[in-house]
């Protein structure tokens, strides 16, 4: 789980204008605040009012989402606010007319105290349906069904469990205090023992961290809530997700119990588009499209040639100092050198341009597809990433902040950062400092840490990349050795 691998910054790269440099640095560093939109609750200074009406959202021309930072539900991403529940509640937002305003609590309850304070109009979290609270909060937009699922390898040395009752004598693996451990005891129970039920009580080890070392081979079974395990088979296609081990929980969104106006709006919303195309697109994004491709196989480089783009390479490294076979891994490990690849967050073309990274440096639509206009404006963003960490004065660092940063978003290296100088660790070294807790960022002890800006990142995930990037360049240039 932690990451490894390696800027004296070269004489600096002369921009086109001193306008686009500007617009540039600011476009980049720009998601680092964009968290001063989204509202955390101990921040918040809207006047109480227990709810607002559909009219009076369209009137405000904002509707306030209350949601927590996780894979599923809401996170900064290259940033770009992403996330399952928040495209869905943007989709309903943009039906009414109105901006979507993102407000992150950091445990249920507080959603709850926060639409009974009126600090929010709909929780867009999907949250257990108790008749405990019926009496103040009305259950509305689609219902979900969820169960806890075993998590275990596939492959022809794995034999695939499909009855919990081979569950007995097995090794399983959950976090401490959770309520998988929990699910976990009480299935013993019924069973009559023999799980052995191996309990991690390390902070810095989450339930889908588990997931991840399961499909490495580290532990031979875990536990996950199946949106979670879902979403997570799209990272790890070892992984087989088909047992449920517990009994089926109905989740949905909430609103205010008197804010009848709001609830059916929901309802309706939901049902008129739950068979959409765009609602469709949205749970292939999160749960079906393949994130982390498993065959990585370097192709063979023959008399030195890499690629069809080793001239586009070789042209454009040479404007931030950066070997060309650098580059030319990026866009190996970015695309497999597919100048028409669409990745599952919306990122185009050989060097996986974001839209909104590609409209700061004036690519635009079709233009993404362009190898050498993408190649060109992947390297305008490297060399604005330079001026972002000009203080990690150590070359190899440097590369490493900035693959980083080009693969998850700044803002989530600058809280790594925040959080190394925090626990003592130098915020200007990669391996062991910053890495670890950029590692650490899918932690809610960490990303709900008041260092930390934007919250939940797959900090291993930017972690591996820096490495597989960083691997495959060493290759490139001894293949290439004086070529």
């Amino acid at each position: 789980m932690h990451c490894f691998r390696q800027f004296t910054i070269p004489n600096p790269f002369y921009m086109r204008k001193v306008q686009t440099l500007i617009f540039l640095l600011i476009m980049i560093v720009l998601p680092i605040y964009l968290v001063i939109s989204v509202q955390k609750f101990r921040k918040e200074t809207t006047p109480f009012k227990r709810f607002y009406t559909v009219s009076e959202i369209k009137k405000r021309g904002k509707l306030r989402i209350l949601t927590l930072y996780s894979s599923t539900s809401y996170f900064i991403y290259r940033g770009q606010e992403m996330g399952y529940e928040y495209e869905l509640a943007s989709g309903f937002a943009e039906s009414l007319g109105v901006q979507t305003e993102v407000i992150v609590a950091e445990n249920t309850n507080q959603l709850i105290r926060l639409l009974r304070e009126g600090k929010g109009d709909v929780v867009a979290y999907n949250m257990p349906i108790s008749k405990q609270l019926k009496d103040s909060i009305s259950y509305c937009g689609r219902q979900f069904i969820t169960n806890q699922v075993l998590v275990q390898p596939t492959g022809p040395k794995h034999k695939t469990l499909k009855d919990v009752t081979e569950l007995i004598g097995k090794d399983v693996y959950v976090t401490g205090n959770s309520r998988y451990l929990q699910r976990l005891i009480h299935l013993n129970q019924e069973l009559g023992g023999g799980i052995h039920i191996h309990v991690n009580n390390k902070d810095s080890v989450t339930s889908e961290d588990l997931i991840g070392m399961v499909s490495n081979g580290e532990i031979p079974y875990t536990v996950s809530d199946d949106n979670i395990a879902r979403l997570n088979k799209t990272y790890y296609e070892n992984i087989d997700i088909s047992l449920k081990v517990s009994f089926p929980q109905r989740l949905s969104w909430m609103v205010d119990k008197q804010n009848t106006s709001l609830e059916s709006a929901l309802n309706k919303w939901f049902a008129e588009n739950v068979h959409s195309d765009n609602y469709r697109a949205i749970i292939k994004r999160y749960f079906e499209q393949s994130k982390n491709p498993s065959s990585l196989i370097i192709p063979k480089i023959t008399k030195g040639r890499i690629s069809a783009y080793d001239l586009l390479f070789r042209k454009y490294a040479k404007e931030i100092g950066w070997d060309w076979q650098l580059l030319a891994a990026v866009a190996f490990v970015e695309s497999k050198f597919d100048p028409n690849e669409v990745s599952w967050a919306g990122a185009k073309g050989l060097m996986q341009i974001m839209p909104r990274t590609a409209a700061s440096v004036g690519v635009y639509g079709g233009k993404a597809f362009d190898p050498e206009v993408n190649v060109k404006g992947a390297v305008t963003v490297f060399h604005a990433l330079n001026r972002v960490f000009s203080k990690v004065k150590k070359r190899s660092d440097r590369i490493k902040f900035i693959l980083a940063a080009y693969n998850s978003g700044v803002s989530h290296i600058v809280d790594a950062q925040a959080l190394a100088n925090k626990y003592g660790k130098d915020p200007l070294v990669w391996e062991g400092h910053v890495a670890h807790y950029l590692a650490l960022k899918s932690n809610p002890e960490y990303y709900d840490d008041p260092v930390c800006k934007s919250g939940y990142a797959r900090g291993t995930e930017t972690c591996n990349y820096v490495t597989k990037v960083m691997h495959i360049f060493e290759f490139y240039k001894k293949k290439t050795a004086g070529k």
